[in-house]
């Protein structure tokens, strides 16, 4: 492959014209129609977005790997007579809901009921047009609560529980679940390997880029249920931001950590230290903001991306956490900051779904993000049946699958649909080795960095990292099959296109 290609793409001059798309799950299905028409002649490849989806596993929206491609997700809105320029506020912040009904002044029995019949309806417009479902039935509080309700609405469903690693293992309460409802369900265990393989084949029929740590796991289960006659998911993500998400101890410790600090690379790699991934992950969160913090995985820190790239881009990168200052500033909680960054995040979560299961044909659909629900939960529900003393999340939904199931196992732990991040880098080093070798026009400093860190990925810290690379390397080397429009006769360097590349932003 000709990589002088690749630069050339990714630093050809911004054009004039913009596609913007919708992608908020709260809004229904999106449609990424347009991205595949805009770039059916070449793409042109944003690399602070490159570096957002390094620093944090997802390109900060309204932005995304493509310059000339802008999301108008959740709390974005462009501003009118300036059709580039955006703005954020999410309206659904505790402090701003009208008065909630006070404690005990509305039955747990109502509540319930309430709950049930809103749930089952967002089921059917959720998947109206469906013929053979799949759940995404972690074992968690989410989709335990939502397969209450598909029994009803939709029975034909199967269940589906994805073991992602030794960490972790619900299986066997999700089973429960599903046979105790009715349901049919079914377990896969993950194979890095053969998920890694079927991510490179759909990579080229994915429309954007996101590296969330749940990718390969959702590339894995697209492909297998596709084969199954299956033709829609049921994801159920979207319920926090309007519950509210309470901060605990540990979250609070790791705000604090938090200092944007420079730790010299080799300190890490240390052979006292590379072997600790608690010991790592502190060190890694003294490199970070506190606001990134909030976002899962260790990735990569600033100065690392900088070294990746050979070129100041980080810096850039962090800029864009500016969309969210006066949200951040008017916040009045700890609590509130974290429903921005859930917000912030379905860049990522919902992202993972949105983007592989178009790429075998499949629909999805997001119960949880019907707005006649949500707008109940976050109107009518009083505050102690949202969030509970000691910080009990999500009270509501614990008495509704209560009422059906009297314990299960999520109470005490979480798992299922990660990834296998170990796995994955003692299987396809080489393999993603040579992806970075191709893509050296745009991260110079990838290969090196691979070598130097190859004796260190035995640690869930530094293989988190590999994964990053080995999600985004082949997706944007397969966008240079195409030629690029526009392009330079010769390629500036590094540090100046960037720097040129910022202005015509």
């Amino acid at each position: 492959m000709d990589t002088s290609l690749f630069e050339k793409s990714a630093w050809s001059p911004a054009t004039n014209w913009t596609t913007y798309l919708h992608t908020s799950p709260y809004a229904g299905a999106a449609d990424f129609s347009p991205v595949a028409m805009r770039h059916a002649q070449g793409p042109g490849l944003d690399p602070i977005s490159l570096a957002d989806l390094l620093r944090n596993g997802f390109v900060y929206p309204p932005h995304t790997i493509y310059r000339d491609v802008k999301n108008v997700q959740t709390g974005f809105s462009l501003q009118q007579g300036a059709p580039d320029e955006f703005h954020f506020h999410f309206a659904y912040q505790s402090a701003q809901a009208a008065a909630r009904p006070a404690p005990g002044a509305v039955s747990d029995e109502v509540l319930l009921r309430t709950f049930h019949q809103l749930l089952t309806q967002a089921v059917q417009r959720s998947t109206a047009g469906m013929r053979s479902p799949w759940l995404l039935q972690s074992g968690g509080k989410d989709s335990t609560s939502l397969a209450i309700a598909i029994a009803d609405a939709r029975p034909e469903t199967t269940c589906i529980t994805y073991l992602g690693g030794k960490e972790e293992d619900e299986v066997d309460s999700a089973r429960f679940v599903a046979r105790q409802l009715g349901l049919r369900h079914e377990a896969w265990v993950c194979d890095p390997g053969r998920a890694y393989d079927r991510y490179l084949a759909l990579a080229p029929r994915m429309p954007l880029l996101t590296a969330d740590f749940a990718t390969l796991a959702y590339a894995d289960i697209v492909t297998e249920i596709a084969p199954h006659r299956g033709d829609g998911i049921i994801d159920a993500l979207g319920a926090d931001p309007y519950f509210g998400v309470p901060l605990h101890l540990r979250d609070h410790l790791l705000y604090w950590l938090a200092r944007s600090a420079h730790i010299p690379g080799g300190l890490l790699r240390h052979p006292l230290v590379r072997r600790s991934f608690k010991l790592c992950f502190a060190l890694g969160t003294l490199q970070m903001h506190g606001f990134e913090r909030y976002f899962p995985g260790s990735r990569f820190s600033d100065s690392e991306v900088d070294e990746l790239f050979g070129a100041k881009v980080a810096e850039y990168s962090r800029q864009r956490m500016d969309a969210y200052r006066d949200d951040l500033q008017a916040a009045e909680s700890a609590e509130a900051v974290r429903r921005i960054v859930l917000v912030v995040m379905e860049a990522a979560g919902f992202a993972k779904g949105m983007y592989t299961a178009p790429a075998v044909g499949l629909r999805m659909a997001y119960p949880y993000c019907d707005m006649p629900l949500c707008k109940w939960i976050f109107s009518s529900v009083p505050d102690n049946r949202l969030i509970g003393r000691g910080g009990q999340n999500k009270v509501l939904v614990r008495r509704y699958i209560a009422q059906r199931f009297k314990s299960l196992p999520y109470v005490q732990s979480k798992g299922s649909f990660r990834f296998d991040v170990l796995g994955l880098a003692r299987q396809r080093f080489e393999q993603v080795y040579a992806f970075a070798l191709q893509a050296r026009t745009l991260l110079p400093g990838a290969p090196a960095w691979l070598e130097k860190h190859r004796h260190c990925l035995d640690n869930k810290f530094f293989a988190s990292k590999f994964y990053l690379l080995a999600v985004t390397l082949p997706w944007l080397l397969r966008r240079l099959d195409q030629p690029a429009v526009a392009a330079p006769e010769a390629p500036p360097s590094g540090a100046d296109c960037v720097d040129a590349l910022v202005s015509a932003l």
